[in-house]
């Protein structure tokens, strides 16, 4: 089995910042969530856990799975897609012309705008080779894995692995905290 979950709430999730890979810890109300999703899903089996190295996905992944025998494995493909200097921008939908929003509503027609943003080619082809390198052969041997991760960098795993274009982008709607099986 493929589970995918996302980090718990952070002080940037409240203020509606673009936090893409600024490492942004969570807030007691993310390690709340955290604490309640460990509760909640204490019964679904990990073999392994994969993990963004960003801080809110590490806390949350180490809330999640505590007192557990489940290792966790962390990996620079998982971290959130790159939003490169529009990183901290508050509430981009009061900006009208801010070229990351369209990657909110219209996923199909977004252009990695100057600044260091990631394209949405390049979010596509770490997350691929992550699953093509790590998840599959473990599905294989029977495994049960857990991607602990974020918005973006999540719904671009659940695009591939159920053969979603680009339009679906967010249809999976990622919730924070919110356990999702995938295979």
């Amino acid at each position: 089995m493929l589970y995918i979950i996302r980090h718990g709430r952070t002080d940037w999730n409240d203020l509606h910042k673009l936090q893409g890979q600024t490492d942004i810890p969570l807030n007691e109300s993310g390690r709340s969530m955290a604490r309640e999703a460990a509760d909640k899903y204490r019964d679904v089996h990990f073999d392994i856990c994969y993990c963004s190295p960003l801080i809110r996905a590490r806390e949350t992944a180490e809330i999640l799975l505590a007192g557990r025998d489940v290792p966790i494995v962390f990996d620079d493909r998982l971290r959130e897609m790159s939003f490169g200097s529009y990183e901290g921008v508050e509430n981009s939908f009061n900006i009208p012309d801010c070229p990351i929003n369209v990657f909110f509503k219209k996923p199909e027609e977004y252009i990695d705008p100057p600044g260091g943003a990631e394209s949405m080619d390049e979010l596509f082809g770490r997350t691929g080779e992550f699953l093509k390198e790590k998840v599959y052969p473990d599905i294989e041997e029977g495994k049960d894995i857990l991607i602990v991760g974020h918005g973006a960098m999540n719904s671009s795993i659940i695009c591939q692995v159920k053969d979603q274009p680009v339009s679906k982008f967010w249809d999976a709607g990622i919730e924070n905290c919110e356990l999702k099986r995938l295979i």
